[in-house]
């Protein structure tokens, strides 16, 4: 299924917040994505992130007012990479993109969190 292809992408980039990617690193903590289009999916979101990660974190950066980079919630940067990576980079719909990010931030992070992720996931688009 997509959803899971999206939530591996989304554990590994929070990962990499932490180490460099690196696809080997936590295959343990990923669903089992059976059907190879949902492997193709990943490998895109993941080939995107790290080939524009520098361009996405200044994008990030542009948009938050009141806040520094480094002090964001690492879940919801990586919430908000993969959004973006998937509206920009892999023809994902910008509604679907956004709306599956802020599903995961309810089940991975704060109360407050979907609503942040959505607004700059929203300002940056």
């Amino acid at each position: 299924m997509r959803k899971d292809a999206r939530e591996n992408a989304f554990k590994l980039i929070f990962e990499s917040l932490f180490h460099s990617l690196d696809k080997e690193l936590s295959e343990e903590n990923f669903v089992d994505l059976k059907k190879e289009e949902d492997k193709e999916f990943f490998d895109q979101i993941i080939s995107a992130f790290e080939a524009h990660k520098e361009e996405l974190k200044t994008k990030i950066e542009e948009k938050l007012k009141g806040y520094e980079y480094n002090r964001v919630y690492k879940i919801d940067l990586a919430l908000i990479y993969l959004a973006l990576t998937e509206i920009l980079y892999c023809n994902t719909p910008k509604a679907v993109a956004i709306n599956e990010a802020v599903e995961l931030s309810k089940t991975y992070s704060t109360d407050k969190s979907s609503k942040f992720v959505n607004a700059i996931i929203s300002a940056i688009i």
